[in-house]
C-alpha cells in the first residue's frame, strides 16, 4: 500500500518524507488555507520535497473552469495530479486531462457507482472518504471493499486512494482489502509506529544493556 499524506504544512511534509515512507501528498484549498501561503507556490514546495503524486484540487465547479485552472496547476511540476470534484463537469474534465497523460485524482466519492464513473473516465486515483461515510452512520469500509471488488472485475487502472481516514483500522482494514493507496493526517501516520509492547520491549532492551557497561560506538 502507498501512503499519501494529507496536509499542506511544509513543515510536516519534510518530517515525514525523511523517514522514507511517503510516496506522494494530498491537498486541497482549505489545508492550504489552513497553513498560509500563496497556492501556486506551495504546490511547487510540495512537489521539490515529495517526487511522487501531489494532489492539487481546482477551485473550479465548471468543465471550462476547471481546465483552465487544470492548465495551470500542470505547469507547476511534472508530478502535479490534478484533483477534481466527482460531478459531471469533473469527469468530463478527468476524461480530457487522462487523455492527454495528466495524473487526475477524482475526489468527494461516497459511493461504489460514483466510483464506477470515475474509472471509466480514466481517473489515475479515486478517492472514497470512509470517515465521512461513517459520520452519516453508513459503513466506509464496506464502500472501499466494494470500489476494489468492482474494479478488479474489469481490471481498472484507477487506483483506490482511501481518504477521510480517522484512524490506524482504517488503514489496516483498507490494506486488506487491497486498496491501493491510503492518505493520512500526519497524526494518523504517526501513530502507526506506536505499540506498548514496543515501548516496553525497548525500555527492556535499554536497561538491559546499560547494565553491560558497553559502547557500540
Amino acid at each position: 500500500m502507498k501512503f499519501f499524506i494529507d496536509t499542506a504544512d511544509l513543515t510536516e511534509i519534510r518530517s515525514l518524507a525523511s523517514s522514507g515512507l511517503l510516496d506522494g501528498v494530498t491537498t486541497n484549498p482549505s489545508l492550504i488555507a489552513k497553513n498560509g501561503g500563496v497556492f501556486a507556490k506551495v504546490i511547487a514546495e510540495i512537489c521539490e520535497i515529495i517526487p511522487g503524486p501531489v494532489s492539487a484540487e481546482v477551485a473550479g465547479t465548471e468543465y471550462d473552469q476547471i481546465m483552465a485552472e487544470a492548465k495551470v496547476l500542470r505547469k507547476i511540476a511534472d508530478n502535479v495530479c490534478i484533483k477534481v470534484p466527482l460531478t459531471m463537469d469533473g469527469l468530463r474534465a478527468c476524461k480530457h486531462l487522462s487523455n492527454d497523460g495528466t495524473m487526475v485524482n477524482v475526489t468527494l466519492c461516497f459511493s461504489a457507482a460514483q466510483a464506477l464513473l470515475a474509472a471509466k473516465s480514466g481517473a489515475s486515483f479515486i478517492s472514497p472518504f470512509v470517515g465521512r461515510v461513517d459520520d452519516i452512520g453508513w459503513d466506509g469500509m464496506q464502500l472501499i471493499s466494494d470500489i476494489v471488488d468492482i474494479y478488479n472485475n474489469y481490471d481498472f487502472k484507477t487506483e483506490v486512494l482511501v481518504a477521510s481516514i480517522r484512524g490506524p483500522n482504517h488503514v489496516i482494514e483498507a490494506a486488506k482489502m487491497g486498496a491501493h493507496v491510503a492518505t493520512l493526517p500526519p497524526a494518523v501516520l504517526r501513530s502507526l509506529f506506536n505499540h506498548p509492547l514496543t515501548d516496553k520491549g525497548l525500555a527492556t532492551f535499554l536497561a538491559d544493556w546499560a547494565k553491560t557497561g558497553q559502547s557500540i560506538v
